[in-house]
């Protein structure tokens, strides 16, 4: 059974001036989510800026995170790393916390072959018990996480469920949902492919967009899954120019900028991020109004 439907928001992680966690927002962030009628909160991901986070801090805002949504909606942890032993302990202490599922990245920077990257995540998954998400972001970790790799990894692992797809390459999405058969649930991993991957059998997205439109992107994949393809694709396409927006920088440098736009206070960015360039804020401001959130 798939641990969500819909769109589950990779939530930003938002900061003090002095660059610490600022819990009291992020409170308010999840809140604002839920009631936007997100389907799941993906807590320390990419876009939550978990490579900058102490194995303390990522832990303590994973805690934090279960403990204010309070199972009304599914909570997925990333506890990826490139250190095989890392990722395991990060998944063993999310799970303690009651996460309903981990998102494993692949091994970035040091990478692996395909034997590599089903030994590496068969190890992590077979030390909990709870779900796993496999997350393909060849552009960041240098790895690409073949169709037969993933395939094999949900036949053989029984808690391997799923797979994040953010390679951009809609001809390898296609190939591995033909040969998942069904045993993959996949997810959209990038805001402009939620309805492309939708049509090849997707489930929903793990979104940067829905940070800061919770309602719309939810709507967007509901209306796909009740079968209001016509009206879930003009959604898609007049959310481009923001999604374009968003990413006209590094991820969640623009998200971070929109957030704080919106008047949501999410703060600074851990170096080696950095404050977006005023251009940018102007283009993201523009896409923003035009969309309709500002």
């Amino acid at each position: 059974m798939a641990i969500f439907k819909g769109v589950g928001t990779a939530i930003v992680t938002p900061m003090h001036a002095n660059g610490e966690v600022n819990y009291e927002k992020f409170k308010e962030l999840i809140e604002f989510q839920i009631e936007g009628g997100v389907d799941c909160i993906v807590v320390c991901g990419t876009t939550g800026e978990a490579s900058t986070l102490t194995h303390e801090e990522h832990l303590d805002v994973i805690k934090y995170c279960v403990e204010v949504v309070n199972k009304r909606v599914p909570v997925v942890a990333g506890t990826g790393s490139n250190c095989t032993e890392t990722a395991i302990y990060l998944s063993k202490e999310a799970e303690k916390y009651g996460v309903d599922g981990v998102l494993l990245v692949s091994p970035y920077y040091n990478k692996a072959t395909q034997n590599g990257l089903y030994a590496h995540f068969k190890a992590v998954a077979e030390s909990i018990s709870v779900p796993v998400i496999l997350y393909n972001v060849p552009s960041r970790t240098g790895c690409n996480i073949l169709p037969e790799t993933a395939v094999r990894l949900c036949k053989d692992v029984e808690n391997i469920v799923a797979i994040k797809e953010a390679s951009g390459n809609i001809s390898q999405i296609a190939e591995l949902a033909a040969m998942a058969d069904g045993c993959v649930d996949i997810y959209s991993g990038n805001d402009d492919q939620i309805v492309p991957i939708l049509s090849l059998g997707g489930i929903g997205v793990i979104s940067v967009l829905s940070n800061v439109a919770p309602k719309q992107t939810h709507d967007m994949v509901m209306e796909y899954l009740n079968g209001n393809v016509t009206a879930s694709c003009k959604m898609q396409l007049d959310a481009l120019a923001l999604c374009k927006a968003l990413f006209c920088e590094v991820n969640p440098i623009p998200v971070k900028a929109a957030l704080n736009l919106m008047g949501m206070e999410a703060g600074t960015l851990r170096m080696p991020l950095t404050d977006m360039e005023p251009a940018n804020v102007a283009k993201l401001e523009k896409a923003m109004k035009e969309y309709g959130i500002l």
